[in-house]
C-alpha cells in the first residue's frame, strides 16, 4: 500500500506578514540616539559668563540712558537760553532805576526779533539772591543790578550788535547779555558727554569680547578630544563653530537682557523717586541737572539695541574664535615637528 505523502500548505498574505513581524522581533533592536551636544548646555563657567555679560550690558545701559538724559538736558537748557536775553543795568550815583528799567524795556522791543520783555520786580530780584543774603535784607539799601527779560523770536533772533548800540545811547548803565557763551558752553558740554560715553560704551564691548574669547578657548580646551575626533571624521570647522556659537548666544542673549532689565529698573526707580521726592535742595539740584530721569522711548529703544549687539558680538567671538583654533589644529597636524 503506497502512502500519499502530504505537500506542505502554501502560505498566504497573513501569514507571510506575521512572519515578518516575528523575524523582525527576534532581531536586536538598534536604540538611535541624538547626538549629544559637544559643548554642555549648563555649567558653572557657563553661569559665570552670564554673570559677567549682565554686568557689561548693565554697565553699557547706564552709560546710554546717563548721556541721553544729559544730552537731552543740555537741549532743553539750550533752547530755554536762546530764546531769551538780559539787560543788566547796575546802580549809579543820579540814576533812576525804575525809569531806566522801562527806557531799556521800550528800546529792546523796538528792535525786530524781540517778542517780549518783562522786568525782574523787587521780589523777584530779592528772592535770587535769597540763597546768599537771606531772607531779612533791603533790596533798596544794596547797590544790586536789575535785569529785564527779553523774548526774541528763535527762528528769527535780532541783531544783537544794534540793540547794544541803542542801549548805550539810551541808558548808558546797561549791559546786554545774549548769552552766547553759556550756549557755546552747554554745546561743549554736550559734545564732551556724547564723547565720553561712547568711549565708555567701546571699553564695555571690547571687555566682553576679550571675556567671550576667554571663555570659548577654556571651552574649546575642555572638549578640545572632541573636536578634534570630530574634525578628523570630517565635520567642518562651520559645522563645529556652529555649536559653540549657538550655545554661546543664548548666553550672551540672557546675560545681556538681565543687564537691560536690571538698568531699565534703574531707570523708572529713579523716575519715580524725582516724582515723588520731597522738596529738598538734593532733588532739586537732581533734578536742575538730570530732569526727571526719564530715557524715554528712545532710551528704551536703545537698550533693546545694547541687547542685540551683545548677542551679536557675542556669536561672531565665538565663531571666529573656534574657527581660527581649529585652523591652528590643522596647522599643527600638517607640521609633526610643532607637535613634538
Amino acid at each position: 500500500m503506497t502512502s500519499l505523502q502530504q505537500k506542505p500548505a502554501r502560505p498566504t498574505a497573513e501569514g507571510a506578514d506575521e512572519a515578518a513581524e516575528d523575524k523582525r522581533a527576534s532581531r536586536p533592536q538598534l536604540q538611535v540616539r541624538a547626538m549629544a551636544p559637544i559643548v554642555p548646555p549648563a555649567n558653572v563657567s557657563a553661569n559665570a559668563l552670564t554673570i559677567v555679560i549682565a554686568i557689561m550690558a548693565f554697565l553699557a545701559c547706564l552709560t546710554l540712558g546717563a548721556v541721553s538724559m544729559i544730552q537731552d538736558t543740555a537741549a532743553n537748557w539750550q533752547s530755554q537760553i536762546s530764546r531769551e536775553i538780559t539787560i543788566q543795568i547796575k546802580p549809579a550815583d543820579g540814576l533812576d532805576m525804575q525809569d531806566a528799567l522801562e527806557t531799556a524795556r521800550e528800546t529792546a522791543l523796538a528792535i525786530p526779533g524781540a517778542r517780549d520783555a518783562q522786568i525782574v520786580g523787587d521780589a523777584a530780584t530779592a528772592r535770587l539772591l535769597e540763597p546768599w543774603l537771606g531772607d531779612n535784607f533791603d533790596i533798596d539799601q544794596l547797590p544790586v543790578p536789575r535785569l529785564v527779560i527779553v523774548t526774541i523770536d528763535h527762528s528769527d533772533p535780532p541783531d544783537f550788535d544794534a540793540m547794544r548800540a541803542a542801549l548805550a545811547q539810551a541808558v548808558p548803565a546797561a549791559y546786554l547779555d545774549d548769552h552766547r557763551t553759556w550756549v557755546d558752553r552747554l554745546v561743549s558740554m554736550a559734545r564732551t558727554t556724547v564723547l565720553i560715553g561712547v568711549c565708555v560704551l567701546a571699553l564695555v564691548f571690547i571687555a566682553t569680547v576679550l571675556t567671550v574669547v576667554f571663555a570659548t578657548r577654556g571651552a574649546l580646551t575642555g572638549n578640545q578630544h572632541i573636536v578634534e575626533v570630530l574634525h578628523f571624521v570630517g565635520a567642518e570647522a562651520r559645522f563645529v563653530a556652529s555649536q559653540f556659537q549657538n550655545h554661546f548666544l543664548i548666553i550672551g542673549i540672557k546675560g545681556a537682557i538681565a543687564g537691560g532689565v536690571l538698568a531699565a529698573l534703574v531707570f523708572l526707580a529713579a523716575n519715580f523717586w524725582t516724582g515723588y521726592a520731597p522738596a529738598t535742595p538734593e532733588s532739586d539740584q537732581a533734578m536742575a541737572l538730570f530732569g526727571a530721569f526719564r530715557i524715554g522711548l528712545s532710551g528704551f529703544f536703545g537698550i533693546l539695541a545694547i541687547i542685540a549687539v551683545i548677542g551679536l558680538l557675542t556669536a561672531l567671538t565665538t565663531r571666529i574664535t573656534v574657527i581660527r583654533t581649529i585652523r591652528e589644529i590643522d596647522v599643527v597636524r600638517s607640521d609633526p615637528s610643532r607637535m613634538e
